[in-house]
């Protein structure tokens, strides 16, 4: 174990038994990894916000605020977990292993803050510092504070706006199933740019905002296409 997360994190541990204890849920005993969590979730905050503070010197507060909180939730933390395969390594008592507790997001996500926690613990505060950039590397690369943390209809609104573009037409075109359970698909039209792509969801709303991000996508990939052709 601890020579598969020394390669993964470029990280060896002074003393192994934080690591184990990290990737120790409750069901499979004590000492677990919700202590450690706890830590791991106020140091990685700071370094997030570091990060953000030092690569964005313009952006205002509001915009920093909400781009941490979308790098420090349950989603992204879980990804980044699965990437370094901690459901694997994960210690779960048996009913947990029976109802696939190690590919649960929030069981994922907790075991990371506690190994972002146990390394502080472990060396300190630059030693987590530099596992949770070590590990945020792409995320961090690709990040946009102006954008993250915003909806899909908002973010391609914002975009469509600052190019002068008019918003986005919005149109259901199917429903379907029982009153309780329907599915809604739905067109998301950008005249301005000759483009249309459906969203699906439970409700009306949940579709616009996935055919809204399926737009942003397509028309931020037209833009870059434009400006490398340019």
């Amino acid at each position: 174990m601890a020579d598969a997360f020394r390669d993964r994190l470029d990280y060896v541990f002074r003393q192994p038994g934080l690591l184990r204890q990290a990737l120790t849920h409750r069901s499979y005993g004590v000492p677990n990894n919700e202590r450690l969590e706890f830590v791991g979730d106020a140091v990685l905050n700071c370094v997030i916000a570091l990060a953000l503070f030092e690569r964005f010197p313009q952006t205002a507060e509001g915009d920093l605020s909400r781009a941490r909180a979308s790098l420090v939730n349950r989603d992204t933390l879980a990804h980044l977990a699965r990437r370094l395969g901690i459901g694997a390594a994960l210690l779960l008592g048996e009913g947990e292993v029976r109802s696939g507790g190690a590919e649960r997001s929030s069981i994922n996500a907790d075991a990371l803050e506690a190994l972002f926690g146990a390394v502080f613990l472990d060396a300190g505060f630059e030693a987590a510092r530099g596992v949770i950039d070590r590990v945020y590397a792409e995320v961090l690369e690709s990040a946009d504070p102006t954008t993250l943390g915003k909806d899909p209809k908002t973010r391609l609104q914002e975009w469509l706006q600052a190019r002068r573009l008019p918003v986005p037409e919005y149109a259901v075109v199917a429903t379907s199933g029982e009153a309780h359970a329907q599915h809604f698909e739905v067109d998301c039209r950008i005249p301005g740019l000759s483009l249309v792509t459906r969203g699906s969801g439970a409700s009306r709303r949940a579709a616009e905002q996935d055919a809204a991000a399926a737009a942003f996508a397509e028309a931020s990939a037209q833009a870059r296409g434009s400006a490398g052709h340019g």
